[in-house]
C-alpha cells in the first residue's frame, strides 16, 4: 500500500500528463479553429479575411508561427493561474461558461445518480437475498436492456412521449424564459419541472448497472462466516439483510459512486443536447460542432481532473468505511 501523500502526488502527476496530452491532441486536431471565427467576422463586420484572421488570432492568443513548446508553456502557465482557456464562439473565458453550466449539470446528474444508486442497491440486495424470486430475471433483463440501449434513445423516447405527445413536461430549457431566477417557490418548482425528464433519463439508464453490481457484491458477501454466524444466532432476516449483507456489500460500490460524481462534470452530451438543457454536456456539443477548441480543451480537462480527484478521494474514503483496508503510514 502507498501513503496518502504518494497517492496525492500520483494524482497530481496524472493531471499534469492529462493537461499536456489534451493540449497536444487539440493542437493537432484537423482544421483551423480560427478560420470559422474569422469568416464570422468577415460576414458580420465586413472585414477582409486576412484582417479578420489576424484579429481572431490576437483575441484567441494564438500565433501559428510560435513553436509548439512555447505554446505549451503559455498554456500551462495559464492553467497555474486557474485560466482554462477562451471560447471563440461565446467570446468569454471558459471559466465563465463553466460557472454558468456546471450548476445545472451538477443538479440534474447528482439527483439522478443518487436515485439510480439507491434504487439499484435496494434491487441488487433484494435479488441476491432471494435469488429464485421473480424479481431476479426482471431486474437482470432490465439491466441488459438499458445496457444495450444508448442513453440518447431513452432520452428521445421520453421526449417524444411525455413532452411532445402528452405535453406533460417541457421539451427544452432549464426554466421558463419569463421567470426571474431566485430562491422562491415559483422558480424552484419550475426548475424541477424542466429537469424532470433529464433526471428520469439518467436514472433509468443507471438503475440496472447499480443493481447488477450490488447483486454480485452481495452474493460474494453471503458466503462470509459472519453471515452464517448471524443466521445461526437466529437473527431476523431483515436485520441480517440490512445490517450485515447490505452494509458490507455496498462498500465496493463506493469507489464507483465517487468516480461517477467526478465524471458528472462532463454531463451527457446527447441527453443535454436532446433536451436543450444548458449544462456541461450541451456546451461540449456546441464546442464539438463549431470547432471551438479552446472551450473543448477547457471542458475536457476539467472533466478528467474531476474524475481523477474523485478517484483519489474515493480511495481515502474507502479506508474510512472499511477497517480492513489501511493506507501505509497510518
Amino acid at each position: 500500500m502507498i501513503t496518502i501523500a504518494k497517492r496525492a502526488g500520483l494524482a497530481l502527476m496524472t493531471i499534469v500528463v492529462v493537461a499536456i496530452v489534451t493540449f497536444l491532441i487539440i493542437q493537432n486536431a484537423p482544421g483551423d479553429p480560427l478560420y470559422e471565427w474569422a469568416m464570422d467576422m468577415v460576414q458580420t463586420s465586413g472585414l477582409d479575411f486576412e484582417t479578420a484572421y489576424r484579429i481572431a488570432a490576437q483575441m484567441y492568443g494564438y500565433d501559428p508561427h510560435e513553436s509548439l513548446l512555447h505554446r505549451l508553456g503559455v498554456y500551462l502557465g495559464r492553467l497555474l493561474r486557474g485560466d482554462l482557456g477562451y471560447s471563440m464562439i461565446y467570446r468569454v473565458s471558459v471559466n465563465k461558461i463553466i460557472a454558468k453550466a456546471l450548476p445545472w449539470t451538477a443538479f440534474v446528474v447528482s439527483v439522478a445518480l443518487l436515485l439510480s444508486f439507491f434504487v439499484g442497491v435496494a434491487l441488487g440486495t433484494g435479488i441476491a437475498w432471494k435469488r429464485r424470486s421473480l424479481l431476479d430475471p426482471l431486474v437482470t433483463g432490465y439491466a441488459s436492456l438499458t445496457a444495450a440501449t444508448p442513453d440518447y434513445v431513452t432520452a428521445m423516447l421520453l421526449l417524444l412521449f411525455f413532452a411532445i405527445r402528452l405535453r406533460w413536461f417541457p421539451s427544452k430549457g432549464a426554466y421558463d424564459i419569463g421567470l426571474t431566477p431566485g430562491f422562491n417557490v415559483q422558480f424552484i418548482s419550475n426548475v424541477l419541472y424542466h429537469a424532470a425528464l433529464p433526471i428520469l433519463s439518467y436514472t433509468l439508464e443507471g438503475i440496472g448497472g447499480w443493481a447488477l453490481a450490488m447483486k454480485g457484491s452481495a452474493i460474494s458477501v453471503l458466503g462470509e462466516d459472519y453471515i452464517v454466524a448471524a443466521k445461526a444466532r437466529g437473527l431476523k432476516g431483515r436485520r441480517i439483510l440490512v445490517s450485515y449483507l447490505a452494509r458490507n456489500s455496498i462498500l465496493p460500490l463506493i469507489t464507483a459512486l465517487a468516480i461517477s460524481f467526478g465524471g458528472m462534470f462532463g454531463g451527457s452530451i446527447l441527453i443535454e443536447t436532446i433536451f436543450n438543457y444548458p449544462g456541461m454536456g450541451w456546451f461540449f456539443s456546441q464546442a464539438l460542432m463549431r470547432k471551438d477548441y479552446g472551450m473543448l480543451q477547457g471542458l475536457f480537462l476539467l472533466t478528467i481532473t474531476a474524475t481523477i480527484l474523485a478517484n483519489f478521494l474515493a480511495d481515502i474514503l474507502y479506508t474510512r468505511l472499511d477497517p480492513r483496508v489501511r493506507l501505509e503510514g497510518k
